[in-house]
């Protein structure tokens, strides 16, 4: 059995089979909504259901502010319709210059950044040059049917290849393998499988609003691409970037952060640090990360915000930012990194 979804104010609609999510099927319709998790774990693929019956799943519960449940917001990446259905989504547009590929992909350059983070450079075949927007992910595809996600950490190159930034989650599938700490371990010349580019967190360039860019841990990575693509592309609209860890030494790549104050008109940057040690002699900003953008910039109407990291990160900063800071909720985009353990969780 299967039903069709329509999507406004795209006027497009699209056919879900049986067992798919709302979200499934619109990508394979190549609709795209937005989304990042695809797990159930961040508000990304939210949309209001106008009409049409559903299983939602316990997620949204979980993830959306009461008010948006009232108004019949769900999350598409756990629905399942039991009926036709037509929903609205302002940010649903066509697939046009991307294309969503398997390929292999060597591995050329594994640098460790700190302890448990590690840079990791792919070479993408030269004869499939790849297209994708700053911001976006891949997922490396490991046996068994598992995968898992990475934001690239450059804009499109040339010599077509990634640079990803990966944390080490103990017990980690992938992660153990990369960092040795299981066999076989992950080694240069290695062939990986990776699927790209993915995800709905890019630049919107049609803008000239002032950016928060907004980040914690290895978040940083697909902000990195954002900013290298401004720089490339000549774009300098206001920007300011909150950078956040437990420790200094997670803002890993300060110095290159720092840079950007001068490379740019009016860029601030402002680490934060939430668990310093006295042995850390850290003397800057401290706390949660989106409590200091909160602190600086209590309006933040006419601004747009670009989160990613830690699913609570990114989930407490929207809501805080909406509900508090006068932010349009269709300025906020964002892209949690969702570990199998945060899955477990919800």
């Amino acid at each position: 059995m299967s039903f069709k979804v329509q999507v406004e104010p795209l006027g497009l609609s699209f056919t879900v089979k049986e067992g798919q999510s709302v979200l499934d099927a619109a990508l394979e319709a190549k609709i795209l909504l937005p989304y990042s998790c695809r797990g159930g774990s961040c508000s990304t693929c939210k949309a209001k259901v106008v009409a049409g019956d559903f299983d939602a799943g316990q997620a949204p519960a979980q993830i959306l502010m009461a008010d948006e449940l009232e108004a019949g917001y769900s999350l598409m990446c756990q629905a399942h319709p039991k009926s036709d259905m037509v929903i609205e989504s302002p940010l649903a547009s066509v697939m046009s210059d991307i294309e969503v590929r398997k390929m292999p992909a060597r591995v050329i350059e594994l640098t460790p950044i700190i302890d448990d983070v590690m840079q990791v450079v792919l070479q993408l075949p030269a004869s499939q040059p790849v297209f994708y927007y700053p911001g976006q992910y891949l997922n490396v595809l490991l046996r068994g049917g598992a995968e898992r996600s990475y934001s690239m950490a450059n804009p499109p190159l040339e010599d077509n290849t990634v640079t990803l930034h990966v944390r080490h989650m103990p017990g980690g599938l992938f992660t153990d393998q990369l960092f040795g700490a299981t066999e076989p371990a992950i080694k240069d010349r290695q062939i990986l499988r990776v699927e790209l580019p993915l995800g709905t967190f890019y630049l919107r360039e049609d803008s000239d609003r002032p950016i928060i860019f907004l980040a914690s841990g290895t978040g940083f990575a697909p902000i990195k691409a954002m900013v290298q693509h401004m720089l490339a592309q000549g774009i300098d609209r206001p920007v300011r970037f909150y950078w956040g860890g437990r420790r200094p030494k997670d803002i890993y790549q300060a110095q290159e952060a720092q840079q950007w104050v001068q490379q740019f008109n009016d860029f601030e940057f402002i680490p934060v640090v939430s668990e310093a040690l006295d042995s850390d002699e850290w003397s800057g900003r401290t706390g949660f990360v989106h409590h200091a953008v909160m602190q600086d910039h209590p309006n933040l109407a006419g601004w747009e915000v670009y989160a990613c990291g830690h699913p609570k990160m990114v989930e407490g900063a929207r809501r805080d930012f909406v509900q508090h800071c006068q932010l349009e909720d269709e300025a906020y985009f964002s892209d949690a990194f969702t570990s199998e353990a945060d899955k477990v969780s919800n």
